[in-house]
């Protein structure tokens, strides 16, 4: 399975914050220390935003920081919210699907079932789990 590059920032974005020493950084400072383009983030920082996992403040003393404890963020509701699972193949979408066999196809279920168990084991893991090793994130972060 393959996450999209908007879920991949998402879940970098979310580490670099529960990572951080400070209350709050900017989203060029977040892109600068993954070598990503910052206009993209910014809007992964925007869908972060709007689905609660992140504040944004404008001015000084401002910038983007989380909404809560990195131990109560979970790794499968953030990729469920930020990941789109109706294209795993083409069959999943049935505006798209050009598939002759979809009535009677079985690889949709097995398929289904792959994707929550995907989902399942990352359920397992907190943005805290994936975030614990703070001083070794930021010394390649360049904090």
């Amino acid at each position: 399975m393959r996450l999209s590059l908007h879920t991949d920032y998402a879940l970098r974005a979310l580490i670099y914050l529960a990572s951080m020493r400070e209350d709050a950084t900017t989203a060029a400072a977040i892109a600068s220390g993954y070598g990503i383009s910052k206009n993209h983030l910014v809007k992964v920082l925007q869908r972060l935003r709007d689905l609660g996992y992140v504040e944004t403040v404008r001015g000084r003393g401002g910038g983007v920081r989380l909404t809560a404890d990195p131990e109560q963020i979970r790794l499968g509701e953030v990729v469920r919210k930020t990941e789109v699972f109706d294209e795993v193949v083409e069959c999943f979408n049935p505006e798209r699907n050009t598939c002759p066999i979809v009535s009677v196809c079985r690889l949709p279920r097995g398929l289904g079932e792959a994707v929550e168990a995907f989902l399942a084991v990352l359920d397992r893991y907190t943005l805290a789990d994936v975030a614990s090793n703070k001083d070794a994130l930021n010394r390649i972060l360049g904090r």
